[in-house]
């Protein structure tokens, strides 16, 4: 497979990603941390900002692959 096609196929991949997680991380955020302390909350959505990296780090590789 060409470099230009893992690089489209990676960039819509992504994109799905990023969208499916944060609307994971919303509905659960709205399910389960409705009445939570506001640092607890603060940190969710930190982790929860910063999580998609570690699906998103195997894909990036694949795209840079030769």
């Amino acid at each position: 497979m060409h470099i230009r096609t893992r690089k489209l196929i990676g960039a819509f991949a992504l994109f799905a990603l990023v969208i499916v997680w944060a609307l994971l991380a919303m509905a659960l955020a709205q399910s389960a941390l409705t009445s939570i302390n506001g640092w607890v909350a603060a940190i969710y959505y930190v982790v929860m900002g910063l999580g998609w990296v570690l699906p998103a780090m195997p894909l990036v590789w694949w795209m840079q692959k030769p």
